[in-house]
């Protein structure tokens, strides 16, 4: 009897799409100081006051990237985006990695976010049907200058392979609130913004509003000690 070759099984790579005729980015600002500032206020409440999902799945948050779901498919930039169960990339210089591409990361964002600043961008019409087909989860729309209407807040969650507007403000999907919040923000006074909140209700805090909270809890605890006699300097 020969003896037979047994070979081990080949390992296949699928291949990367082309993507060298995208456009991952091309110095168009942002349309204004506003918008630039709600941006960076929900990222930063998301990167330094929210801790994720409650099954500890990581998740990244972009603004004003471009997301991109089909490789004849213009880009969509959305003002913000979040997605849950990915991970950003370790090197962000590949070309790849520039933009919110679906395939790589194998999955369309579980929400995105549009500020209106006029009715050119179309929010409430071809961009509604855009991140519809691109599988969005939820889209919500921020007029805070009432640009389309008297709403200025407005959401909408995806069934089958269409929006619905809903009029809930809790989403579980992604296990935050979205609320309307007038004050203070960085350097400017108070403002009507757009606001994550928690199942409660509660604000989810910005950075410097995280730091002040424990500031505030630092200096009760020390009063609370000194109130008994006990001096902190000496613990």
């Amino acid at each position: 009897m020969s003896e037979q070759t047994i070979t081990e099984p080949q390992e296949y790579t699928i291949p990367r799409p082309d993507i060298s005729h995208l456009v991952t980015e091309d110095d168009t600002p942002v349309d204004n100081l506003f918008s630039e500032k709600q941006m960076r206020l929900l990222a930063d409440s998301l990167f330094n006051g929210w801790s994720g999902p409650s099954d500890g799945r990581s998740f990244v948050a972009m603004t004003n990237v471009g997301l991109y779901y089909g490789l004849r498919t213009p880009a969509l930039v959305p003002d913000l985006l979040l997605s849950l169960g990915v991970t950003p990339p370790a090197d962000p210089a590949p070309k790849e990695n520039l933009s919110y591409f679906v395939w790589e990361y194998g999955k369309a964002p579980d929400l995105v976010v549009e500020i209106v600043s006029n009715r050119v961008g179309n929010e409430l019409g071809d961009k509604l049907l855009d991140y519809a087909l691109a599988g969005v989860g939820y889209y919500v729309v921020f007029d805070p200058f009432q640009a389309l209407g008297q709403e200025r807040l407005r959401v909408f969650g995806r069934r089958v392979n269409s929006f619905v507007e809903i009029d809930e403000r809790w989403l579980p999907a992604v296990e935050l609130g979205l609320t309307l919040w007038e004050g203070p923000y960085e350097n400017w006074p108070p403002t009507l913004w757009l606001r994550w909140v928690d199942k409660k209700g509660r604000l989810i805090p910005t950075g410097a509003e995280r730091a002040d909270e424990e500031r505030q809890q630092r200096e009760a605890l020390l009063a609370k000690l000194r109130e008994r006699g006990i001096d902190p300097e000496n613990l």
